[in-house]
């Protein structure tokens, strides 16, 4: 028996070892992320991560070299670990210039791109300490069997191989918020540095993220799609539980039982005054009868972000002060949407923004003067931003950039107005913000955040007529309602 128990153990040990299921009657080998054969849940056959097929992935790549330097080489390195305390890390989140040319979900890594070598990575090393607390990674072999790459090294023979790679070259390009010691140390790559040789890969990275394929915009509707439900369930929590961190955790929490992986940011959950501040993230106030609250959320689904913004009253009326105020920022934001489509631009669309929320502000009577010093206290924001893979997306695209079909862009105009600002008094403290995902298609543009009310009457509609015994099931019916 006990030859038997020792043989056994021998197996579960090596089964462990390399990195496979000892559970299983199928050996199914883990790397440190999901794949097809280990969550066929999640991925299809030919996907690399889930809804990107492997073909894209590659794909992806030849474009990023069609825009490179003939001769330049692009060096990435994967986002650091954050520590949180000395020995509890935060939550690992790839940079998604990394994750959209790998596919690659985890740490410790650096690609290098070039012309003649094609992707060449290389990976960390787990020990058996890591492994244990850890649990397994991505190495060598899942660098070129998983993710494609010509060629894989471990992380520790980065000094020996990339003075090879870079001899030569006209010009290097690295993704500088991601730029690591361990390869900006060696002399190979100080020469270039102090020739000037050495680029901003985000040149080139953000144009290719800019314009979504098909496989992306799939998932930025699903992510769309699962913020609009879970923030319609909070607004309907909100009656109940008017308390700004309650909210925050109902909304994540509805977002993650749709399958969101977390959220895109720290949820915004402003209560009266609280909403004039625009990107308040304390969430620790209670709302008070009468008061509006602002929430600005965003979830993330399989690297795709989401970005909406709601004002509501929770006791389900507003005020006369509020709906002045309100319908000025819901006809311009249904203005702006008007003007989405190919070749406007996100700058003509904020000038537009600014012109009538100008003209509206003065017909208020909180706005004076002709300059533009309390209006940039009433409004300091841009009109919208880009949106994919990170929730400000594409930085480097201008707001000059006349749009293309397959640009994603948020159109959020709003109202800040503090409480110590010169205005009359039944609307100071009050901030509204009502933002919308938009897709710009060929023909003219689609709100990807539609299914979420936002008109005065459907939104006290709801919360008068929600009571506590309605949960997800009655989403449909509640959404047809709103789009009425």
């Amino acid at each position: 028996m006990q030859i038997l128990v020792r043989k056994l153990m021998q197996r579960i040990s090596h089964k462990q070892a390399t990195g496979c299921r000892a559970y299983c009657t199928k050996m199914v080998a883990d790397i440190g992320q999901p794949t097809h054969a280990s969550h066929p849940q999640l991925l299809k056959e030919g996907e690399m991560t889930p809804g990107i097929t492997t073909e894209e992935y590659i794909s992806r790549r030849n474009r990023l070299l069609d825009l490179l330097p003939e001769n330049s080489l692009a060096i990435i390195a994967a986002a650091p670990v954050k520590m949180m305390t000395d020995v509890v890390p935060y939550t690992f989140r790839q940079d998604a210039d990394y994750l959209y040319i790998t596919g690659c979900q985890q740490p410790g890594g650096v690609a290098v791109l070039g012309h003649d070598c094609g992707l060449c990575m290389f990976m960390p090393e787990a020990d058996s300490h890591d492994v244990i607390w850890q649990g397994q990674i991505a190495g060598v072999d899942a660098a070129l069997e998983i993710f494609c790459a010509k060629k894989a090294y471990p992380m520790r023979e980065l000094h020996k191989y990339l003075p090879d790679l870079t001899y030569g070259r006209s010009k290097l390009f690295h993704n500088r918020q991601t730029a690591i010691p361990t390869y900006m140390k060696l002399e190979s790559f100080q020469k270039f540095a102090k020739n000037g040789k050495v680029g901003d890969l985000s040149t080139f990275t953000h144009e290719l993220r800019w314009i979504k394929s098909p496989a992306e915009l799939k998932l930025m509707k699903e992510s769309a799609s699962i913020a609009c439900q879970a923030l319609l369930q909070t607004m309907f929590h909100s009656k109940t539980y008017p308390y700004e961190g309650m909210l925050s955790a109902k909304v994540e929490y509805e977002c993650r039982m749709r399958g969101a992986q977390r959220m895109a940011f720290n949820p915004v959950v402003g209560g009266g005054p609280n909403a004039s501040v625009i990107h308040y993230s304390r969430n620790d106030q209670k709302i008070k009868d009468g008061e509006l609250v602002l929430m600005d959320v965003g979830c993330e689904l399989h690297g795709y972000a989401s970005d909406l913004t709601r004002t509501w009253p929770p006791c389900g009326r507003f005020s006369s002060a509020q709906e002045e105020l309100y319908d000025l920022i819901l006809e311009t934001n249904k203005e702006c949407l008007k003007l989405c489509k190919p070749g406007a631009t996100i700058s003509q669309i904020h000038n537009y923004s600014v012109e009538m929320l100008c003209k509206g502000f003065k017909e208020i009577g909180i706005l004076k003067d002709e300059g533009n010093s309390l209006y940039n206290l009433l409004n300091p924001t841009s009109i919208g931003h880009n949106l994919g893979m990170d929730v400000h997306d594409s930085s480097m695209i201008s707001y000059s950039r006349p749009l293309k079909p397959g640009a994603v862009i948020t159109i959020e105009p709003g109202v800040y107005i503090s409480s110590f600002l010169d205005v009359p008094e039944r609307y100071r403290g009050i901030g509204i913000r009502i933002e919308d995902e938009v897709l710009i298609t060929d023909t003219g543009h689609e709100v990807l955040t539609g299914s979420m009310p936002k008109e005065v009457k459907h939104i006290e509609s709801l919360l008068n007529n929600f009571h506590p015994g309605m949960g997800m099931e009655s989403h449909n019916n509640i959404r047809a309602a709103s789009n009425r």
